[in-house]
């Protein structure tokens, strides 16, 4: 079966008389400066002044830590899907239902690119993009971030943690009904399950 590729029309880079005078786009630059030059202009006073960015906004990585324990569970994701190799984790064992957690946990922030695919790729949410970006090392074994360094408290991240939740599945809750006692890895469910809930949607 033969593949058709939609091709542009032949006469799609020929310009008129009038394109080719490049006087249309000079003029719109020009519209848009003269616009900008009369308006108050929007300056912060940084660092006095810090800028309070949104939700969406990918800062460094951290792991969220909820009910005084990270939610990793050392599955390894984050770590082959990084770009720069700047991951580093090594799993263990403990008597918890979700079998493993990091034993050590490093992030190289040097090679960090600030990609978001470790929080793309992360099953609990446990690895996230967060607001702060104001950081300096003075060498570069500080600027390796181990576990401890890394550690934040779920409720600092819940602005994050909502918008991804939007972001990620916004039909959650309307399709599918499932047994919160199925699926006791998952940390959703095990805090769902501690509330008392049986099934969700």
């Amino acid at each position: 079966m033969a593949i058709r590729v939609q091709t542009a029309p032949p006469d799609e880079r020929k310009l008129s008389w009038w394109d080719r005078l490049y006087l249309p786009a000079i003029l719109t630059g020009l519209r848009y400066t003269w616009g900008r030059l009369f308006k108050k202009p929007f300056t912060v006073q940084y660092p006095e002044e810090k800028i309070q960015l949104g939700p969406e906004f990918r800062g460094r990585p951290v792991l969220v830590v909820e009910n005084g324990r990270e939610r990793c569970v050392a599955c390894g994701l984050c770590a082959r899907v990084c770009p720069p190799f700047a991951i580093h984790m090594q799993a263990a064992e403990t008597d918890d239902p979700k079998e493993r957690y990091p034993a050590v946990f490093e992030i190289n922030m040097l090679r960090c690119i600030y990609c978001g695919l470790c929080e793309e790729v992360c099953p609990e949410e446990a690895i996230v993009m967060s607001p702060e970006y104001d950081f300096v090392f003075r060498t570069r074994e500080e600027a390796i971030y181990t576990k401890e360094k890394l550690l934040v408290d779920k409720k600092d991240l819940e602005p994050r943690l909502k918008w991804l939740e939007k972001m990620r599945n916004p039909q959650f809750g309307q399709r599918y009904r499932f047994r919160v006692s199925n699926n006791i890895h998952s940390v959703k469910a095990r805090s769902m399950a501690a509330q008392g809930e049986e099934t969700a949607l």
